[in-house]
């Protein structure tokens, strides 16, 4: 940086054709602008300029290395204004992670839209159940939805998440409904591998007491699509977010159960990294979120 500020000073000088000119249009002192031109002169090892008392001039040095200057002075100016306009207007690629079911059903539709209003931009989006490291594998936002780890990345809610204990009616016709928490343990319940604990589900009481309840069951997937496939085809109970099930409690194709006994509300939200300059991209798709689920999510909606 101090190599650059004295090529401006230089160009600044030749540009002026004093040392007096250059420092009062730079705001800097003339003995500040005569000791950085000492001192390019010194790192390069050669006079830039012929002075004598009416005027200066470029030795033979000075002038290839006044045009190499301005070629940088003017790339770095560029670069600015190109950066400039990436935090003013969305545009270039916006790297994407988001879990499966709610990227097929709800972030496919919206990202499209996205699209629409937003042509310099382009998505390259990864949908995966799995946690992933958002720095690590370079994406510039992620959707998440339950309880975040710690981080250092910043999280912005977006919507409520609500998930249902269900299943179908051919399930209960066979297997009876479950009237308390407790008899979970007797019906074969549908497990998400990435529920934090194996075996048992979280309610909350009528009290709004949070308890947990052991769950036995044969059927283990890493998809909620798939458990909710299964208990609609009478496999099982399942414990699903209502963006996934909503129209099949509407439709009666599943069933709500225990609904004194709800699971603890989770919240969808969207990561980045931090920092001051948060790009136009990356905070356009985020208010496009909030605009498309902020408030009561559609799903959840009678």
């Amino acid at each position: 940086m101090d190599r650059m500020a004295s090529m401006a000073v230089f160009t600044k000088v030749v540009g002026t054709g004093s040392f007096s000119a250059a420092a009062r249009d730079m705001q800097l002192s003339q003995a500040s602008v005569t000791k950085q031109i000492k001192e390019l002169e010194s790192w390069l090892g050669a006079s830039l300029l012929n002075r004598t008392t009416r005027r200066i001039s470029l030795t033979e040095v000075g002038n290839g290395f006044y045009e190499r200057c301005m070629q940088i002075l003017d790339s770095i100016e560029d670069a600015r204004s190109a950066a400039g306009a990436l935090q003013k207007m969305p545009r270039g690629r916006l790297r994407i992670n988001a879990p499966v079911s709610f990227g097929l059903l709800h972030l496919a539709p919206v990202v499209t839209e996205f699209l629409e209003r937003y042509p310099d931009v382009s998505v390259e989006m990864l949908v995966n159940d799995r946690v992933v490291d958002l720095l690590e594998g370079e994406f510039d936002v992620g959707v998440r939805i339950g309880r975040l780890r710690d981080s250092s990345l910043i999280a912005r809610r977006i919507a409520p998440i609500r998930l249902a204990i269900c299943a179908a009616p051919g399930y209960l016709a066979r297997h009876g409904t479950p009237r308390t928490p407790d008899e979970l343990a007797n019906h074969n319940c549908l497990e998400y591998t990435y529920f934090e604990s194996r075996g048992k589900w979280r309610l909350l009481n009528p009290a709004g007491d949070e308890i947990t309840v052991q769950i036995s069951g044969r059927y283990l997937a890493n998809n909620a699509d798939v458990l909710r496939c299964t208990a609609i085809a009478g496999g099982g109970i399942t414990l699903a977010p209502t963006f996934l099930v909503g129209d099949d409690l509407r439709s009666g194709r599943l069933v709500r159960l225990l609904p004194d006994y709800p699971p603890p509300e989770q919240a969808l939200h969207a990561l980045y990294p931090p920092g001051r300059h948060l790009s136009a991209k990356v905070r356009s798709f985020v208010d496009f979120l909030v605009a498309r689920f902020g408030g009561e999510p559609a799903w959840d909606q009678p």
